[in-house]
Formats: C-alpha cells, structure tokens, sequence
C-alpha cells in the first residue's frame, strides 16, 4: 500500500508538501497541487480520512493513549493529563494500546474521527503509517514517555541516566560487583536509554558485565519473573538484580519469594519506576524515582502552547534515586521514610 512518502517522491515534492495538499492549504500553487493528484492516482494512494479530520473546529477536549493501563506508572500519568486539562477547560479521552501498534492505530483513528483539538501518545515501538501521518497534520500532537525515531514532534519525558550512575555507584559502595540489569525491549525508546545508561556507569565504575546479565523484558511482571529465574539459575547468579520498571520488578520478588530467599542478604533489588507500595513492603524497594505527574503536567501545557501558536520545545525532566533497603544498609541521608 502506497504512503504519502512514495507520494512525495513520486510527485518530487516534500512530505510536507503532500500534507498541505491533502488538508487543502491554500499556500500549495495549482502546479505542485496537480502533480501531487497525478501522483497519488498513479500510486492507487487514499488519503486517510482521520488525519485529514485534523482541519475541523476545536472541541476542547484531548485525546491521551497510553503504553498499558495496568502499569501504575501509566495510570498515574494519565491522572495528571486529566487533571491538568480539566484546568484548562479540556475534557481527555483515553485509550489504553496495550503496547501493540495496531491497538494504538485504532484509538489514534477513533480519536481523530472524535475530533480532537490535539493527541498525547506514549508511543509503542513501530512507526506506523497513521501515526507518520497524523504528525504531519494541522492539529498538535506530543509523544509522552517515549520518541519514535524518524518522527519529529515535541515529547515529554524523563531521563533516568544520572539516577542510574547514583544507583550503580550505590550498590558497588554497598560491595555489590555482579550486578544484572533487566531492561524494557530494545524497539522502545526507554528500553534503548536505560540499558545504555546502565552499561556506560558500570563500565565508568570498573564493573564487568557479562552478556548474561543483561537480559530484555516487555515491562511486564511475568518477564520480570521469568528473567529473575533464570539470574538466579546461572552458575555464577547476579548479587544485585535491577529491573527496568516497576512491573518487573514485581515478578522478581515473586520469584525471590517462591525460592525462600532473602532480600538483600541473598540478592539485592532494585527498580526503575518507584511506586507507593514499594515503601510498604519489607524490605522497603529501592527505586529510581521519576517525576510522573509532572510528565503529565507538562505534556498538556506544552500541547496547549501548540493550540494558542506558542513555542514547543521538546520537555526533559530528570529521574531521582530514592535509597532503601533492598540493596543493603542504606547510607545517610538518602532513605525515604515516607
């Protein structure tokens, strides 16, 4: 099925150009306008109706779709979006993609056809054709969480690297040297960031990490259990386990639990992604900390710029370490003792 990039290229214009076509731009000269038509009739191309609703009038509300409506992370992020725009006078409606492409294109679809004023997506891991598209449209739209390469819009996001230096820094202090790390899929942005932060600190801290200390997760529990398994089973096991959110996380103490071992006497835990019950559980989850709500804060005010005309720079929010006792004994002046 032809896109609007062999159409850009059959007719020699830019992408951009093909939009501004499609969505009737009077800017487009009668010439470049024809040749766009003579290209997408030679290509057998159809417009996509959704991205082209993008041209109607503001209906105040938003639309957010999110990674996994299960994940406390996501759930808290889309509190924050909805309470935010309530303030400004906008309703949110919410689609939960459930980390597959096609669950994602769908509410991108219904949304659109909803008509609404702009679009927050925490991407999965494909570049679709519908999401290419709508980023080229009229209306804003804002990657939360997570970028897709080759999509150039404004995001919102954390960076975990420095908390993650503090974090290997910590566990080599606590006397910790065979440290695994369970990261989210290499396809996602997140994924990609917090391995490569991991290895840089560790490397930089003098730590060798064996290929099989590094494993890939889907950010959800049943991988975070069955990565912990098969640490935990190696000949020579991890003394520290870092898990890349705080689903997986989840399944590796289940795994720990099942097995009769102790945490951190037998193996140290930590996590990306803090949640409450980390502080209610003993003992108490040491985690990288990321600033959730405010992710969901900013994504909105920086969406809304885009509505009133306003710069949109793209939005980095920094992710903090919070010490507690599942690595060992926490050191002064780092424990959370809310």
């Amino acid at each position: 099925m032809a896109r609007i990039k062999d159409v850009a290229a059959q007719a020699g214009v830019s992408v951009a150009t093909v939009s501004r076509v499609l969505n009737d731009n009077p800017s487009v000269t009668e010439e470049t306008r024809n040749r766009v038509h003579d290209a997408m009739a030679a290509l057998n191309y159809r417009p996509n109706a959704v991205a082209r609703s993008l041209r109607t009038e503001a209906t105040r509300t938003l639309g957010l779709i999110i990674g996994d409506i299960l994940n406390p992370f996501f759930s808290e992020l889309a509190r924050a979006v909805e309470d935010e725009a309530r303030e400004a006078g906008y309703t949110v409606i919410m689609g939960n993609a459930d980390e597959r492409p096609d669950q994602q294109d769908h509410y991108v679809r219904t949304l659109m056809e909803q008509r609404v004023d702009g679009l927050l997506i925490c991407p999965t891991a494909e570049v679709t054709p519908l999401v290419e598209e709508v980023s080229l449209g009229e209306r804003p739209l804002v990657f939360l969480d997570r970028t897709l390469s080759g999509v150039e819009v404004p995001s919102v996001r954390a960076d975990g690297s420095t908390a993650i230096a503090e974090l290997v820094a910590h566990l080599r202090g606590l006397g910790h040297r065979r440290i695994a790390f369970v990261s989210g899929p290499s396809t996602l942005s997140t994924g990609r960031e917090r391995t490569e932060a991991f290895l840089r600190a560790a490397a930089e801290h003098g730590l060798e990490v064996p290929e099989e200390y590094v494993r890939v997760g889907d950010f959800r529990a049943g991988s975070g259990r069955r990565i912990t398994a098969e640490l935990l089973d190696l000949a020579e096991p991890p003394q520290a386990i870092f898990l890349g959110d705080n689903l997986m996380t989840l399944g590796a103490l289940d795994e720990v639990r099942e097995r009769g071992l102790d945490i951190p006497g037998d193996v140290a835990l930590a996590s990306f992604d803090d949640v409450p019950w980390f502080n209610h559980i003993n003992p108490r989850i040491t985690a990288i900390s990321q600033p959730t709500a405010e992710l969901g804060r900013r994504a909105v005010r920086l969406i809304l710029d885009a509505l009133h005309g306003r710069p949109t720079d793209s939005v980095v929010l920094p992710a903090t370490l919070v010490v507690r006792e599942s690595c060992g004994e926490t050191g002064p002046g780092k424990e959370d003792g809310s």
